[in-house]
Parts: C-alpha cells; sequence; structure tokens
C-alpha cells in the first residue's frame, strides 16, 4: 500500500508540473505573436525579428531547466518509507468441539424452518404443501386422511393464514391453519402411532390500535381502498355520520377523513378488524368529529350522540334518479305529476334499510308503489319504501324493527322504468323532501357522565388533530 501510494504521489507531482508548462507556454505565446507583429512593422525583418526570436526562445529554454530537475527528482527518488513500525503478533488458542458433541446434538431443532403462506384462490392441497415444504409420506398422508385434520382441505379457501415449521428434508413438525378469525388448527409431531396429532386453539393475536387517513377523489371506498382501509372500517364510518352525511349524492373531491381503529394480526397478517374508536370527515369544509363511548354509540366532542333518530337515506350507497318535486313529467304515464319523494337508483335486490326504530304498519302491493311497506315512527312520522322486489321475512305487519334493520329489497314492481327504491317521508301525512328534511336529533349524554367521556375523548382527538392537515395514508 505504501508504495502504491508514493508512485500515485510522484505522478500527481509530475502532472502538476507539467500543467506549470503548459501555463508558461500559453502565457508566452501572445507575447511572441505581439513581438512578430511590432518587428515587422518598425524593424527590418531579417535581423530584428530573429534575433528577438532567439531570444524569447533561450529565456523559455533556462526557466524549463530547473522544473525538468524536479520533475526528474520526482521521477527518480524512491519514496521514504517510514522506519521503526511496531509489530506486534497475537496469538489466541480456540478450543474446537469434539465430534461426539455434534453427532448428539437436536440436528431437528436446528435446521427446522418456518414458511408463512396465504391460500390463494384455487388453491389444492397438493399446492399448499408443495409451498409449505412438507414433502414426508408420513406427513402427507396424515394430512389427507386424518378426521381430525379434515378441515384442513374442506376449508382451504383464499385467505386463510398457514404456518409450518419444517425440516431441511421436509419432515413436518408442527403446523397452524387458520380457521376463522379467532380459532386455528394446530398440527404437531408426535410419538403416537399416527405420528401426528390435531386440536382446535383459540389464536393468539395481536391487537393494534391503527390510524388511518385518507382523501375523497371519486367515493368512499375508492379512497379506503386505496388508503388500505378494510370494507368493514369504511361502512362503519359511513354509519358512523348517515344522519350528517348523505354518502349518495353529499361527498365532494378532496373531502378528507381520518379513523382510528381495532385490529388483530397474527404473525403479521391481519386477521380481523375491531371497533372505531374515533373518526372524522370533512366534507364540502365543513369538520364532523365522532368518539366511540358506551355501546356503540358515537358523539361529537362536546356530547350530542351522532345516532340521530333518523337516518337520512334507506340506502348505504347509490345515487339519486329522481327527487322530490311538486311537478314533475312521469315516464309511464306522459302527464305532469307531483313526485312526493326520492328515487334512489340502485341493482334489483339491494338492502333496503329502516331509517329510525318503527312499527309496520302495512306490508303488501299498492296500485304504481309496487310492493310497499309503510313503517310507523311515532309523532306523527311515517315513511314508505316501494317498488320493492321482495321484502324480509321478519317484516310483517305490526312487526317492531329498529333502525338499520333490513325490511326488505330494491326491486321494480309496479310503475318503475328500472330498478329503484321510491322512499318518502311523511309529518303528520304532509309529504316533505327526505333529503333536506331536519331530522329530530338523539338524546345527549347525560351530565353525570361528560367528566368520564371528557377524560377518554381527549388521547383520541389528540391523534386527530396530529392528522387533520396531513395527507398521511397510514399510520400503526
Amino acid at each position: 500500500k505504501l508504495a502504491s501510494y508514493a508512485t500515485y504521489t510522484r505522478l500527481n507531482n509530475s502532472v502538476s508540473i507539467l500543467r506549470w508548462l503548459i501555463h508558461i507556454y500559453r502565457w508566452a505565446s501572445p507575447v511572441l505573436k505581439k513581438i512578430r507583429i511590432l518587428t515587422q512593422k518598425y524593424t527590418p525583418q531579417k535581423f530584428t525579428l530573429g534575433t528577438h526570436k532567439q531570444r524569447i526562445r533561450w529565456l523559455l529554454a533556462l526557466s524549463t531547466i530547473p522544473f525538468l530537475g524536479i520533475l526528474t527528482a520526482f521521477g527518480i527518488a524512491p519514496y521514504t518509507l517510514p522506519e521503526n513500525v511496531p509489530v506486534t503478533a497475537i496469538s489466541q488458542e480456540i478450543a474446537m468441539p469434539q465430534a461426539s458433541d455434534l453427532l448428539s446434538a437436536d440436528t431437528d431443532n436446528a435446521t427446522s424452518l418456518w414458511r408463512l403462506e396465504q391460500t390463494q384462490r384455487g388453491d389444492t392441497l397438493s399446492a399448499v404443501l408443495s409451498r409449505l415444504n412438507i414433502r414426508s409420506p408420513e406427513a402427507v398422508a396424515y394430512l389427507r386422511q386424518a378426521p381430525e385434520a379434515s378441515a384442513l382441505a374442506t376449508q382451504l379457501g383464499p385467505g386463510r393464514t398457514l404456518l409450518s415449521e419444517t425440516t431441511e428434508q421436509g419432515d413436518l413438525l408442527e403446523l397452524q391453519f387458520q380457521l376463522d378469525t379467532s380459532n386455528a388448527l394446530v398440527i404437531k409431531k408426535t410419538a403416537t402411532p399416527a405420528g401426528y396429532s390435531a386440536e382446535t386453539k383459540p389464536m393468539m393475536l395481536e391487537k393494534r390500535v391503527i390510524v388511518k387517513s385518507a382523501e375523497i377523489r371519486s367515493s368512499l371506498f375508492g379512497a379506503t381502498d386505496d388508503a388500505d382501509i378494510p370494507d368493514a372500517i369504511a361502512t362503519k364510518i359511513a354509519d358512523i355520520f348517515s344522519s350528517d352525511i348523505d354518502f349518495n349524492q353529499d361527498l365532494r373531491r378532496g373531502d378528507h377523513l381520518t379513523v382510528i381503529y381495532e385490529a388483530a394480526f397474527n404473525n403479521g397478517e391481519l386477521v380481523k378488524t375491531g371497533k372505531v374508536l374515533a373518526a372524522e370527515f370533512v366534507n364540502k369544509g365543513r369538520t364532523l368529529r365522532g368518539i366511540a363511548y358506551g355501546d356503540e354509540g358515537y358523539y361529537t366532542p362536546d356530547g350530542k350522540s351522532l345516532h340521530k333518530s333518523f337516518l337520512r337515506s334507506p340506502l348505504e350507497f347509490t345515487r339519486i334518479s329522481s327527487g322530490f318535486s311538486l311537478a314533475r313529467w312521469h315516464p309511464i304515464l306522459n302527464t305532469m305529476r307531483a313526485h312526493k319523494g326520492v328515487d334512489y337508483a340502485a341493482p334489483i335486490g339491494t338492502k333496503v334499510k329502516a331509517v329510525a326504530d318503527a312499527t309496520v304498519s302495512f306490508v303488501g302491493q299498492h296500485g304504481g308503489y309496487g310492493n310497499m311497506i309503510i313503517l310507523d315512527h311515532h309523532n306523527g312520522i311515517t315513511t314508505v319504501y316501494g317498488h320493492l322486489s321482495r321484502f324480509a321475512p321478519e317484516t310483517v305487519r305490526g312487526h317492531v324493527v329498529h333502525q338499520g334493520d333490513v325490511i326488505g329489497f330494491v326491486g321494480m314492481t309496479g310503475l318503475a322504468t328500472g330498478p329503484h327504491l321510491h322512499y318518502e317521508y311523511r309529518i303528520n301525512g304532509v309529504f316533505h323532501d327526505p333529503v333536506t328534511v331536519a331530522l329530530p336529533a338523539a338524546v345527549p349524554l347525560a351530565e353525570s357522565e361528560r367528566a368520564g367521556f371528557s377524560a377518554h375523548e381527549k388521547p383520541l382527538l389528540s391523534q386527530l388533530d396530529l392528522l387533520h392537515d396531513t395527507d398521511l395514508a397510514a399510520l400503526e
């Protein structure tokens, strides 16, 4: 290394000297040119020009001699290595293991390999065992034929998690197969005649609190998919704010949502989602917040209930095909008639929910309404659901239904040009626009619960404040 460094130093110095010579030549060239021009103009060319050229050439030659000497010295003189470098020899005895110790070691555990796989659409048992490196004939036969392990083949649907421990030779030591969100089938190698045992055990799940944020670009589910928010959480967000936001027509590009929810993981894979602890939705510049408190209740930061007495819409996600109007051209009767409700276009079979607690006062066919349901919500309020394809089994006259219960399914019975739900909202027999009518408010928190609610909401509000003005996609 020292010799290489010395060579590099000599070459570097030589290059520097050559650069200086080039600079001198570039400086002298204009001087020679000026002298030539002056001597041609004022003096006889034969005598003066030659004399000046010779003088300049001698001057350049004499000035380069010292530089050439330095260059020669650098090229010839050897690099002086430092002397008296201390050298110390270190020896250490390393004890080698005995061959008998290696042979007695537990080689199975030393060479076991863990693999984590997830079943895919169209997977077969053979394909899954191959990916898990389970090649032992005894293990394959047990997994295929043992009744206690039959769930592995009969419940091999997509999205199931499998964790296996095998040797390098493909002998199965342990296999965990996810049966559902709470249980797993655990198969272990044993000293029994069958060679293995299988039993169902509760899954050891890791619970986490997850905070995620998303921006609306086209739809609620499009935004939550982009932010990797599960559909169950997206549906819950819509349910929390359903009394203040009509997700059929109120969403705008640029709306923003933030949600804090619980989730359970098994070996790093999401198994199930839990409760939504808090959520924020910024819709058309208006900020709405909901904090979970008590039994599935959601409240604003000042203690007002978000669970209004009435839902704004009986369908989760659809579009309004015809609004409330006192004079509308009827597409079938070809005449001007009042349209005293709202038509929600949706595929046949879409679930229709009760907008509030009520008693079923009518179920059956009624003229142009086709299959119709009328709910009596007391205090003079009734709601009407028309053009249904069929009714829910529990929807019978006199039956009490609760907010969110499925009462029927979208159809196109009666006077209808396409599948949709005709929905009406009446107060003491007077028709009102369901989209704009003021909905009754729910009962707020009692004064005795305000102190506990205030302490509960503080950490959740701090997390929502942290992400209020950010574009963060996910934070765990």
